[in-house]
């Protein structure tokens, strides 16, 4: 991971501790990178309890409370997915935030509807729950890497934490 990711970690971290609020994480195809980005952050044990990781659909509905039905109906690189990942990470951890994401990061599983680099994201607060589609260019590493600083900005902007 870059610099960049390094960075906007650290003003997360100092965002969160300024406010006493707490983050979580459920990650898709990003498989753990948001958390890891996070926890590189000495002293995010303050702000950052746990994340998951729910790769396949049977994780997404078992650990996170997703309904079957969304995953069927929307599959689970959508917005209905993602926001029920947010709202779930957030309820299991008892966090403040929650950052979750969903995507086709390739080199395969693409479609005419949902080309390689779709993902949808999803941050949930004390001001509700939104999402946001995200059509990443390049290889399955740019994709994951561009995913997870959108992740990390989109966060700061949720908390009204100037860019």
């Amino acid at each position: 991971m870059s610099d960049v990711i390094t960075e906007l970690a650290a003003r997360v971290g100092d965002a969160l501790k300024g406010a006493g609020a707490s983050l979580t994480t459920a990650e898709s195809c990003t498989g753990g990178g948001i958390a890891e980005a996070v926890t590189r952050i000495p002293g995010s044990s303050a702000w950052f309890g746990q994340g998951w990781v729910t790769y396949s659909n049977k994780a997404k509905a078992r650990e996170l409370g997703v309904p079957t039905d969304l995953l069927r109906q929307h599959g689970a690189v959508s917005e209905a997915v993602v926001l029920a990942m947010a709202e779930g990470a957030a309820s299991q951890a008892g966090a403040t935030w929650a950052v979750a994401v969903s995507g086709i990061a390739g080199p395969d599983g693409g479609s005419a509807d949902k080309p390689v680099g779709t993902v949808w994201l999803a941050w949930s607060g004390p001001e509700g729950v939104v999402a946001e589609r995200c059509l990443f260019p390049g290889d399955r590493d740019a994709v994951r890497r561009q995913t997870v600083e959108r992740a990390l900005t989109g966060l700061l902007e949720k908390m009204g934490v100037a860019s």
